[in-house]
């Protein structure tokens, strides 16, 4: 019996030590956490997409709590939340609120299944990655889009879905919050983010393949030859040409338009424009007696 009251009051002041010790080891090695950094968490919208550059929203609010007291917050912002997030949290950290202009994923290929036949057959892991790691896929063209949907799985906000029929991938402007998930996720690189535009209008080159033009437009009939007559009919040095391929830089763009109508192949696309009114023929005007002319008589 006094064995047994023995090991358990050992038991009972090891226990009570390390008690002791663990106490006074998290008081002193405690990591007090800014308050505001809960608050600024609340206000984001908790989708946790990564698209700000941080693992999460706590990442992204504890980066701005650090950045509000260091007197700048340039770059930092939610792409989920915009302006109506940034807002409030400008507020609560005493900091002007920036403005940024929106952005949409857009899918920089055209080929699809009409325009770019099919010349192999895949048998394989059905992902864009295995796919592009394994073969070139399962057309001629060895930059465009695999087809396998790795964007959409990747996209948390249900913004972008494969169309059957053209078997490209397809983005709701209207849901997508320009997180990068899809950016990310595609390893032929063919979505980028670009700014909205006006009116969401915007025009960018449909097209990555960087072969010579007779190659790419054999390929695909819709791919950039890189020709440059988009580059020199651009009067406001939007568009560059480099490795065969055009390129239109959105900051520069004022969205006139003549590139698409220079371009030969239909790989300079604009989104969102009103369809152009055809002019009308102008009837014939009929003349008058009075009017025609007189002919001359001839005499014999």
């Amino acid at each position: 019996m006094e064995f047994i009251l023995t090991a358990v009051l050992v038991l009972g002041a090891i226990a009570l030590i390390a008690a002791l010790v663990l106490y006074f080891v998290s008081r002193k090695f405690a990591v007090k956490e800014d308050p505001r950094i809960g608050q600024v968490t609340e206000i984001l919208p908790g989708a946790n997409c990564g698209g700000c550059g941080f693992a999460g929203c706590s990442g992204m609010a504890a980066a701005l709590v650090k950045g509000a007291d260091a007197g700048s917050v340039d770059g930092l912002r939610c792409p989920v939340g915009g302006d109506s997030v940034m807002t409030p949290i400008a507020d609560l950290l005493g900091m002007a609120a920036g403005h940024a202009e929106p952005l949409v994923a857009v899918v920089r290929c055209n080929g699809t299944c009409e325009l770019r036949p099919r010349t192999a057959e895949y048998d394989g892991l059905r992902t864009c990655a295995a796919m592009n790691a394994t073969s070139a896929g399962e057309t001629g063209c060895g930059y465009g889009c695999l087809g396998c949907g790795d964007c959409v799985r990747a996209c948390a906000f249900d913004a972008i879905h494969m169309n059957p029929e053209t078997g490209l991938p397809e983005v709701d402007e209207e849901k997508c919050t320009s997180c990068g998930a899809c950016v990310k996720a595609c390893p032929r690189h063919i979505i980028e983010l670009r700014k909205k535009g006006p009116r969401n209008r915007r025009v960018y080159v449909r097209c990555v393949n960087k072969d010579k033009g007779a190659v790419a437009r054999k390929a695909c009939q819709a791919a950039c030859i890189g020709c440059g007559k988009c580059v020199k009919v651009c009067q406001f040095d939007a568009i560059t040409l480099e490795n065969n391929l055009a390129y239109v830089d959105f900051t520069k763009c004022r969205l006139c338009t003549k590139c698409v109508d220079a371009c030969p192949t239909g790989a300079m696309t604009k989104v969102n424009f009103p369809e152009r009114k055809k002019p009308v023929a102008a009837s014939p005007v009929e003349k008058s007696p009075a009017e025609e002319p007189k002919k001359e008589e001839v005499k014999a």
